[in-house]
């Protein structure tokens, strides 16, 4: 006989967790088991073994861990998913309208999530113990747990065409956190699919990274490419990045459900005023320390300068702007061969053919990467 939710004997502890959450700073908190079967562990396995990983080989490695919660902790018995609102002041989509400033994703504005959902994750995961005994175990997208279909499950949301999830009270903005444990809670019904017949999050994408609904091909997103990927980005897909030179914000963006969407009342997450539309000419003149210095605390610093300046550098050949080829130049003999690509795919879209082949001519180099962007260019 199915037990209902009212009368589970541990009804009374879910309650006073769900309040201590929210007490913490957490926007949403659910409840989901742990243990039950599902069948997203073999839609990853397809998702792997299609290739659409890219370069992201730790997703292979760790499948069988991430094929189920409990093949990570055998004991774990429910899941309490929480979720913090990160929704941003203005659309997202704006920032894509000045070719000559960068365009950052909305949950990279900020300061890093991962260290501030961490904090009150522990705090909550102690508090449980100390309440109610049992063991606990922490994630924030740090550890392979399928955060986002636990979370549908718990009833936070659900994962939208484009793969993310997306909530009935703050659309597309939320960060997910989860506490395992061995007690063993009543989960909350699971949150239904509300997207109907709507695709813009499929039609707005830049790469046609979405093959077919709820089916995602990383190596074509510009979150993959512009952050996974260490070497030069593909040629074919750097016109697509516009300037967009950290992230991708367009699918999440698109989701009419935004319209119950509010500004996050962390401020941690609030765009920081240097990120707000930072200059590209700013931006690639970074060396680093100043990168370092300007990232403390961001997400970005994780990709290190190298990568970001290939990045900016890309944004910059999308500009259209010939005046930003000064910032270009020193950057043709940067240490770095893959930031020197980029620079030379740049300054083939900002010069004309009788200038980019006078530079052409005049160019010493020995690395091969470097050489296959002067002869494509």
């Amino acid at each position: 006989m199915t037990i209902s939710t009212s009368d589970h004997p541990n009804t009374a502890l879910k309650d006073e967790i769900r309040a201590e959450a929210l007490r913490l700073g957490f926007d949403t908190c659910g409840f989901a088991s742990a243990s039950d079967a599902w069948p997203n562990g073999g839609w990853l396995r397809e998702f792997v073994a299609d290739g659409y990983h890219g370069a992201m080989g730790w997703m292979e490695e760790t499948l069988d861990r991430r094929s189920h919660p409990t093949a990570m902790w055998t004991d774990a018995k429910s899941a309490v998913v929480l979720g913090v609102n990160y929704g941003p002041e203005h659309d997202p989509l704006l920032a894509l309208e000045d070719g000559s400033r960068a365009a950052i994703s909305v949950y990279a504005q900020g300061d890093d999530y991962h260290e501030v959902i961490k904090k009150r994750l522990k705090a909550l995961a102690r508090w449980m113990h100390g309440r109610f005994g049992g063991e606990v175990k922490v994630f924030v997208d740090t550890a392979p747990l399928m955060e986002k279909p636990l979370a549908q499950r718990a009833g936070l949301g659900w994962q939208g065409k484009h793969t993310n999830l997306v909530s009935r009270q703050f659309g597309s903005w939320l960060f997910l956190g989860s506490v395992l444990t061995t007690l063993d809670l009543p989960a909350d019904p699971p949150e239904r699919d509300h997207c109907g017949s709507c695709s813009a999050c499929l039609d707005i994408c830049p790469t046609k990274a979405f093959p077919a609904p709820n089916r995602l091909d990383a190596r074509r997103c510009i979150s993959y490419l512009t952050i996974e990927l260490s070497g030069p980005i593909p040629a074919e897909f750097r016109p697509a990045l516009g300037n967009r030179i950290y992230g991708c914000d367009d699918c999440l963006a698109a989701c009419p459900w935004n319209k119950f969407a509010s500004l996050s009342s962390e401020m941690a997450f609030h765009a920081r005023e240097t990120l707000k539309g930072p200059s590209l000419a700013e931006l690639v003149a970074l060396d680093d320390p100043s990168f370092r210095a300007l990232f403390s605390k961001s997400p970005v610093k994780r990709i290190g300068r190298d990568r970001f300046v290939r990045n900016v550098l890309y944004a910059i050949g999308n500009s259209g702007d010939a005046g930003l080829m000064s910032a270009v130049e020193p950057l043709l003999a940067d240490p770095s061969p893959v930031v020197r690509g980029a620079a030379v795919w740049a300054a083939g879209r900002l010069l004309d053919a009788e200038t980019f082949a006078r530079l052409k001519a005049a160019a010493v180099e020995d690395d091969d990467t470097v050489l296959a962007e002067w002869a494509s260019a």
